[in-house]
This record gives C-alpha cells, sequence and structure tokens, in this order.
C-alpha cells in the first residue's frame, strides 16, 4: 500500500529534493509541498496523508506550532521531522508537540525513505542524535517496580507505535481507560510524552527497542558516494 506524504519546507530546492527522492521508492507518493505550517495544515485537512514530513523553521506558524495543531486535528496523520536543527530546545518542543520522529538532513536519501514508512507505521524514528540527547534528558530510569502488569502492556504497545484504540481493541478495554494507563505510564516514568516514555522504557529494560531507528541505519545507511543526503541546502 503506498504511503502518502506531505512534504512542508520553505525551501523550494529541498521540496525539490525530497520529492525527487521519494519518487525513486514505489511505496512513496509525495501528494502535496507547503511552504510553512499553514499550508501544512491547510494541504493536510485536503489531501489527509498518511504523513507530513516537517521542517521547523518557516514563515509564519512554524513546524512545531503546526505539529501540535496537526496531531491535535488529525491523529490519524503522523509527523515526522526532518531538519537542520539539532539543539535539545528545537528536538523536546518538536516530540512533546506529537511528532513520530526527529530526523536531521544529513540523513541519507534511502534511510530517509525507510524511515518515512516506518513512522508511517507508528514506529518512532530518530537521528542518532535526538536518540542520544531524550535519553541523557530523561536521567536514569526509574518506575520499574511501580509499574503494573496492565501498564507494561500499555507501555509495550506505545513502543510498537499502537493509537489508543488499537490499544483499547488488543486489550478489550475502553479508550478512556487506555488514556488512564498512559497517563499514568507517563507520570510514572517522569516523562511527558510516548516517545520519551518508549526510550525510557528501552533504556530502564521494559521493552525491547521496537520501532526505535538503530543509529548505524539512520547515520550511514547507504555507503560514503552511494546515496544522497539533504544536508547542504539552507532553513530547518
Amino acid at each position: 500500500m503506498t504511503i502518502r506524504v506531505l512534504i512542508a519546507d520553505d525551501h523550494a530546492v529541498v521540496r525539490q529534493g525530497l520529492r525527487i527522492f521519494l519518487e525513486c521508492d514505489p511505496d512513496l507518493e509525495t501528494v502535496g509541498e507547503a511552504t510553512n505550517g499553514s499550508d501544512a495544515l491547510r494541504l493536510a485537512r485536503e489531501l489527509r496523508p498518511d504523513l507530513v514530513l516537517m521542517d521547523l523553521i518557516m514563515p509564519g506558524l512554524d513546524g512545531i506550532e503546526a505539529t501540535a495543531l496537526l496531531r491535535q486535528e488529525l491523529p490519524d496523520v503522523e509527523v515526522l521531522t526532518l531538519t537542520c536543527m539539532a539543539s535539545d530546545d528545537y528536538l523536546f518542543a518538536a516530540m512533546q508537540a506529537g511528532a513520530i520522529g526527529y530526523l536531521l538532513k544529513t540523513t541519507q536519501a534511502p534511510a530517509l525513505c525507510q524511515a518515512i514508512k516506518a513512522a508511517a507505521a507508528g514506529q518512532i524514528q530518530l537521528s542518532p542524535e535526538a536518540a542520544a540527547r531524550l535519553l541523557e534528558g530523561n536521567g536514569t530510569p526509574k518506575g520499574r517496580e511501580t509499574l503494573t502488569e496492565r501498564e507494561k502492556d500499555i507501555l509495550r504497545f506505545l513502543a510498537k507505535g499502537c493509537s489508543n484504540k488499537a490499544i483499547a481493541r488488543a486489550l478489550d478495554i475502553g479508550v478512556q481507560t487506555v488514556k488512564s494507563h498512559v497517563a499514568h505510564v507517563l507520570n510514572k516514568l517522569g516523562v511527558s510524552s510516548r516517545t520519551q516514555a518508549v526510550l525510557r522504557a528501552m533504556q530502564a529494560g521494559l521493552v525491547p527497542g521496537v520501532g526505535l531507528a538503530s543509529a548505524s541505519r539512520l547515520a550511514a545507511e547507504a555507503p560514503a558516494g552511494s546515496g544522497q543526503s539533504i544536508r547542504g541546502t539552507k532553513g530547518a
């Protein structure tokens, strides 16, 4: 099944390059291009893509604000951040806004396509730098002894990228009950987002590393000279 992608970046050369990369993969289809966060929201409403590839620094409504609004309004549409910004402030803001992942524009084209497919399936995708910073920001894992068995079940489903509805169906419980369990898990692990919860759980050994893009794959999926990256273009 083809994954429908909306590209949001204020630089035409970046959008053109991304479209060319994606067109080389038969499983991916670029359905639209947005030049800022407002355009991304409007086009997402119209086109209902599977995933928005979101830049951060754009005129008007930026990528972080657009991500938060899009995830609230269209929760079935995943948002994958693709940026030049490697700072903690942008990383944590994007993940807290609801992005499924955070990649840098140094990512090789084959690895980017693979990450888009995984993110569209609900799997967390992080550049090696982003994964390291999130783990460092989480500090020493705690809560291993305080999670109930049900909460551990919920955490395992979160690691697989399952939505609240999917978890409710799998466990034969109500969606509101799932939301309550998720809130308890976040509180006990001392984090503010599902992504951070999964990272914390992986670090603590509570769940296997399901859905987390491996550092070696994203950093060097293609051998030197065998692929292209987005590096070298302006913008974030």
